[in-house]
């Protein structure tokens, strides 16, 4: 059951998944205030103008974001610098403390609703079908960071009631993809004209979905007041690197050969794993 028009707070509005989840909660019918540190940025975006927008730094101690921006009904935290580098130890010493002392301000001021993006590296190196239920034993600061952040805001939850929508993120791809991310660098090298693609073996089996899709999830659960808890947001549908690349070349109609295990295997990747859609 999907909630009316709602007030809705958006941090990192203008990141890869949040310039596809505003125009989407906006064709919901959703009142939405946009949230980002760049406001330059924030006017290059599609929804620009079609919402409120507030230019801010949510990890200032100082800022209150309610005060600036209103109470919303439901507050969508997208923001979280730093990726794709998985190993940065900044998720862990700087990211994930100022995230909790965020939130936590959010729910004193009264929200009751919080949608929060997490992340397949919770799970870190177990292999085949992750289900929500599953124990996280993540293996890189960034996994540490997020899920450490779930289980403190679940911790939180017990002395400040609120309603906790952990939506797990596996492989995004898509329009504004990170510039580093695997097909992007494949856009770059067609484009380029590039005879080959240097990549790694290819075999190892991973979980895509097109970032209009993960977008359309985030905002049906962040509209479905049943909706609560850990969330799989995936395909369910594991497929090879390697066939990955080859069937974005077939879309591009283009002419480039692949330098198969170019570069290794990631260490802090299982080979295969895949997430449970339910």
């Amino acid at each position: 059951m999907m909630n009316p028009s709602q007030r809705i707070l958006v941090t990192g509005a203008t990141g890869f998944v949040g310039c596809h989840v505003i125009p989407e909660l906006l064709a919901h019918g959703h009142q939405v205030h946009a949230v980002s540190r760049d406001r330059e940025k924030a006017e290059t975006m599609p929804w620009w103008g079609k919402v409120r927008y507030t230019v801010a730094d949510i990890h200032n101690p100082d800022m209150d974001l309610v005060d600036a921006c209103g109470l919303p009904d439901v507050l969508i935290h997208l923001a979280w610098p730093g990726l794709p580098n998985y190993d940065a130890l900044s998720h862990y010493e700087d990211t994930f403390p100022a995230d909790y002392q965020f939130i936590k301000r959010m729910v004193l001021a009264g929200v009751k609703q919080v949608l929060i993006t997490g992340t397949c590296f919770e799970y870190g190196l177990q292999n085949g079908c992750l289900s929500e239920d599953m124990p996280t034993v993540p293996v890189t600061p960034y996994g540490l960071a997020k899920d450490t952040l779930r289980k403190s805001l679940e911790m939180l939850q017990k002395v400040h009631p609120f309603t906790l929508k952990w939506v797990r993120l596996f492989y995004l791809y898509g329009p504004g993809q990170n510039p580093k991310s695997l097909l992007s660098q494949l856009d770059a090298a067609v484009d380029r004209g590039n005879p080959v693609f240097r990549m790694s073996g290819g075999e190892q089996l991973r979980d895509y979905l097109p970032v209009e899709e993960a977008a359309r999830r985030i905002v049906q659960v962040a509209g479905n007041p049943d909706c609560h808890g850990i969330i799989n947001c995936c395909s369910g549908n594991p497929i090879s690197i390697r066939r990955l690349v080859e069937e974005h070349i077939a879309r591009r109609k283009a002419r480039i050969e692949l330098e198969l295990g170019y570069y290794p295997y990631p260490e802090y990747e299982p080979m295969a794993f895949w997430g449970d859609e339910r």
